[in-house]
Order: C-alpha cells, then structure tokens, then sequence
C-alpha cells in the first residue's frame, strides 16, 4: 500500500490527539483513505518541553517553513493555533502546493478570504470540518446531505465551555465563577478563557457557517455578540419560573432580502432540543427550504472530538473527496447584494430585568417608558418582598422586576435604555436578554 507523508504543525492538544489516533488506529484509517499516513515533520516551538503524546525525535523541528514546504509532503495540518505565523505557514503551504487540514476556527474567519482565495489560485484545498463544531460533521453535512437545499437559518450552541458553566449554574445553583474554575480544573476551559466566555469563540464558528451556507462574509463587529461572563444565577432562575433556559446562542438567517446575525445569552424555551444540550456539547440546528429543520448534537470541543474530525479530513483529502467538493463551495467570493441586518432593526421578545425600590407607582413608570417606545409587556413578574429584606443606605426595599416584552426592535430598548437610567427608583444594573421563539 502505497504512504501520504504529511507535516504537522504544532504539537498541543489537539496534534497530540491526531497522533494518537493515526498512530493507535494506522490500519483502520489506512484501510478507508486507500493509503498508509507518514508523519514526515511535527514543527514545535520548543523541542525540550514535555509532550503528551512522544513522538521520535528525528521528525521533530522547530523549523516551520521547512515542515510546511517539504517538497516530499502532500498535506500539511495546521494546529499551531492563533492567527500571526499559522496564517504564514498556511499560506506558505498552499503557495508550495499542499493540501492543508486546520482546525483554526481564528485563522479562518479573520483571514478566510485570503487563505481560500490563495488555495483555489494554487489549485490545492483547505479543509477544515473541525474548526467549527469539533466532532460534530456539520461542514461534511453541509457539503453531501443539504446540498439541494438553501440553508435559511442556523440556531446554534457552538461553545462548549459556556455550555458547560451555564448548565452547572442552573442545575447545581452555583456562581459563575465556581463552575468556571470547574470547567478549567476538568481541560472544558482554558486558564484564559477570555474568547470562550465572552462570546468571540462562538461568533468566529458562527462566520464560517455564515460563508458556507449564506455566501456571505461577515465582521466580528457587523452583528451583536454578548458573552456569559456578565450572567447572574437570579436571572437564570427566572427564565426557568417563565418556561425557558438560558444559552449562548448563535443565530444566522435570511430575514426577508437581508441577514440577520447575533451570538447572545437568550431564553430558549425548555422544551426545545437547544435548550436541553447541556455539559459540554454542542448543538446546530438548520433550517432548509426542502428539508425543514435538521439538528445535529455532539462534541464541539475537546482533545479527540476534534482531533478525530481533523483525521477525518486528512482521509477526505487522500481520498480526493475534498479536492471535489472544495471548488463549489465557493468560499473566496462574497455575496455583496446580501446585507446585513443592522443591529437596531432586529426584532424578537426581550427578558428584562430591574432592581427597584418596593414603592407605589415603580412598575407603571417603567411600563410608561416602554409604552412610549412602542414596547408592549406580554408578563410582570414581582416576588413578594420578605418583610425582613435588608434595606440600601436610603432605607429603601430593593425588590426584582422581571418583564417579557412582547416582539420589539433591539432600537426601541436601546433608546428606552437611557430613560431607565433617570428613574431614582431603579438600582443596579438593568439585564436585558433576547428570547427566541
């Protein structure tokens, strides 16, 4: 049987699970690419530090450029991670002639149209099934199953690490920063997990499906994107009294002639296959105009999900089936006559929630302002007060009011926002979430 000798750049977590599993299953991956996979280079940046998984010394370097170039070397895997010199070595790899396999889900969505565009010139392809949804094969679905349909919308979970904390809040009642730690002592969350929790990660996975399905490539800064980083149990709790759960939540879809696109922590009622993904995982939910609604749920992250789907492209490429499908997919072109829903246009129901005096006339006068905004209340939620609840510094009863509004504009709540703020009886920090029906 004949070998494919490829170059591995980086030697992280994920790397060390692709070495894992060609090493541990050579003759079943062999048996189903056609061919026996040969590791000709692992490029590190420093060869003395301890690895998880040993590999022999002669094919280690630190040497970059030459791994990504190797004149011997077909297909070259990307998993060195950020976007300065993986965007380099890809682009080095691709101008030599090589397939390449990432799974940088930065890389891509900040320099896409670069990288693509290089690779259709060069007439090689990049395949990259596990920078979006890990183990879940949602490019591979895309490209086979939904290929008669035109994708309307995504709803997605598509960041295990807030899945995890949010899920460990509500169920076990517990602050976010204690299942964050959790979440870090168990590897679902990085000592860093900046871009996990404030949304970054699931808005970059929420760009390449955008291209994919839409033909449109978007900004980070071209749509809303909120984290979980800033969530209070309390409101977790009342989203479950009003029939919802809480989840960082992906939306991408066609709203009339333009493109409405958001990643946000939102109420998503309990009885939808979303809103009962917990843990780590993730969930993508498509709608298609002659397939109706698909859900695929599964592992988005973590060392083997994704180590297994980037093996999983390493096999397409040898076989040819990338070299096929990469072409249609069209990624290096953008469909400019579709825009982009600017932010105060979009229009949903909204979880509010205040902190205010326990006095008469508190709710009408926040009812008046949102009635002067053109924002109907569709449910008022406000708990007796506890005749034994500490009063502030002006011996005043503070008290929760939660509100559901009825469908509205994100401008409409954002120009009623600073009118909020000239209340002397409302308190604290005001929350505001989407609901999605």
């Amino acid at each position: 049987m004949s070998s494919k000798l490829i170059s591995i750049l980086g030697l992280g977590t994920v790397a060390s699970g692709v070495s894992r599993i060609l090493t541990d299953q050579a003759d079943l991956i062999s048996h189903r690419a056609g061919c026996a996979f040969e590791i000709r280079n692992i490029a590190v940046r420093d060869l003395s530090k301890p690895r998880e998984f040993g590999m022999p010394a002669e094919i280690m370097t630190t040497d970059w450029k030459a791994a990504a170039t190797d004149p011997d070397v077909e297909i070259v895997l990307e998993l060195m991670g950020g976007t300065t010199t993986a965007r380099t070595a890809v682009l080095a790899a691709i101008n030599a002639g090589k397939h390449v396999v990432t799974a940088n889900k930065s890389l891509l969505s900040e320099f896409g149209e670069e990288i693509f565009s290089a690779a259709q010139a060069a007439g090689v392809c990049v395949a990259f099934e596990a920078a979006v949804a890990g183990g879940i094969p949602i490019i591979s679905t895309l490209q086979t199953s939904m290929t008669s349909n035109q994708i309307v919308a995504i709803e997605a979970i598509l960041n295990g690490t807030s899945n995890f904390i949010l899920s460990g809040m509500l169920d076990e009642h517990r602050t976010y920063d204690d299942v964050l730690a959790e979440a870090q002592r168990l590897g679902f969350a990085e000592a860093d997990p900046a871009m996990d929790v404030d949304g970054t990660d699931a808005a970059q996975k929420l760009i390449l499906l955008t291209q994919l399905v839409m033909g449109k490539r978007v900004g980070l800064d071209e749509f809303p994107r909120q984290g979980i980083d800033t969530l209070d149990l309390e409101d977790m709790l009342y989203a479950r009294e009003l029939g919802y759960r809480v989840k960082l939540l992906g939306v991408s879809k066609l709203t009339s002639d333009q493109l409405e696109m958001h990643v946000q922590p939102t109420l998503v009622r309990e009885d939808r296959a979303v809103a009962r993904t917990d843990g780590p995982l993730n969930l993508i939910e498509l709608a298609g105009d002659a397939a109706g609604r698909l859900v695929l749920a599964g592992a988005g992250a973590g060392q083997m999900p994704t180590a297994s789907a980037v093996v999983a492209d390493l096999i397409d490429v040898a076989v040819g089936r990338t070299q096929l499908t990469f072409p249609l997919l069209d990624l290096w072109n953008s469909n400019d006559s579709l825009a982009v829903l600017p932010a105060e246009q979009i229009e949903r129901r909204y979880y509010l929630r205040f902190s205010v005096e326990d006095r008469p006339h508190v709710i009408a006068d926040i009812a008046d302002i949102l009635g002067r905004h053109e924002i109907s209340v569709a449910t008022i939620i406000q708990h007796e007060a506890p005749e034994a609840e500490p009063a502030d510094e002006n011996g005043a009863v503070l008290v929760p009011v939660v509100i559901m509004t009825h469908r509205t504009t994100e401008g409409r709540l954002r120009a009623s926002e600073s009118e909020f703020e000239k209340l002397s009886t409302v308190r604290s920090r005001y929350v505001r979430m989407p609901v999605a029906d």
